[in-house]
């Protein structure tokens, strides 16, 4: 009975997820199937040391299928022969303006980055960022402060051009700068700082996926985009796999650096690290490296991703 205890619930998780059945209180849930699927390693370990061998049977198809999802994210995948100029994308959220903005400033000026993008940011944090020098590191920028979470804002070492703010739920969600910049050496590629409404409650799944259908998806046959910012959802997610699934690649996934959390115990509450901020590229763009790095006062850690253009 002890057996089935622990394997029955596993395997009832992995069939959550493998369906995609991301409805109701299991889409806060599923967020944390890796650390399911570590447990069912041991789950698996417990069949076997107690010889109980149609239970280890369940519960070592339960490990061969969290682990299948799961372990690819911790190893890197070939990336495209991408010849261009290389970017440097920061993506960042400041928890409605609280993040330190020495600490994000002297970020973007110790890692040379090119791109920020920022989620949650207010008329305070701009001005406070603008003191720093963020204007003279990042000239370019199309920004949407806002008193609260809605804000968003997008900077460049670049000319922005084709800029824009987007609104999600109809106008009432969270907003989302957006810009097409132009990199010398490469094709024009769209940036957008991304930030879907999170499910914090059941009554905001809905809005959830909304939003997250409602983002632009990648153009294959077109122009180059890149989204990142705070996507409220993990790889576990199958909002967010459809997202990739038209054309781009999560580009902590892509280097190995996937399973290194960027939301959750950072302002003191006792949450699991999750990965919900994401850098996702067009695939024709390869991905060198992403670091996730340290930003006091808010309780996301910003993604730093460095990218290879294609060529003209």
């Amino acid at each position: 009975m002890l057996c089935w205890l622990v394997v029955v619930p596993t395997t009832a998780w992995a069939a959550a997820r493998l369906a995609g059945l991301d409805r109701g209180p299991l889409v806060q849930a599923l967020a944390f199937t890796p650390y399911v699927a570590g447990w069912s390693v041991l789950a698996l370990a417990l069949t076997l040391a107690l010889r109980r061998w149609w239970p280890a049977a369940i519960a070592a198809l339960t490990a061969v299928a969290l682990l299948g999802v799961v372990a690819p994210r911790a190893l890197a995948a070939p990336q495209p022969a991408a010849g261009g100029p290389t970017v440097r994308v920061l993506t960042a959220n400041l928890l409605a303006g609280s993040a330190d903005p020495r600490t994000l400033v002297e970020l973007v000026r110790q890692h040379r980055v090119d791109v920020l993008t920022v989620q949650e940011f207010t008329p305070d944090a701009q001005a406070a960022l603008d003191q720093l020098g963020l204007d003279q590191l990042l000239p370019h920028r199309q920004l949407n402060p806002q008193i609260g979470t809605p804000g968003s804002g997008l900077y460049s070492r670049w000319p922005i051009t084709d800029a824009g703010i987007r609104h999600n739920l109809e106008g009432w969600g969270f907003s989302q700068a957006y810009g097409t910049l132009v990199v010398p050496g490469a094709p024009p590629v769209r940036v957008e700082s991304a930030h879907p409404s999170a499910p914090y409650a059941l009554d905001q799944v809905d809005a959830w996926r909304t939003d997250l259908a409602a983002q632009p998806p990648a153009t294959p046959d077109g122009g180059l985009r890149i989204l990142a910012g705070d996507f409220n959802a993990t790889l576990d997610h199958s909002p967010l796999r459809a997202l990739l699934r038209t054309g781009y690649v999560d580009a902590a996934d892509a280097s190995g650096e996937g399973l290194t959390g960027t939301w959750g115990p950072y302002d003191g509450d006792l949450i699991p690290p999750v990965t919900i901020d994401h850098v996702l590229v067009d695939r024709r763009i390869a991905v060198r490296s992403v670091t996730v790095l340290t930003l006091p006062a808010t309780d996301h850690r910003p993604v730093l991703a460095t990218l290879t253009l294609p060529t003209p």
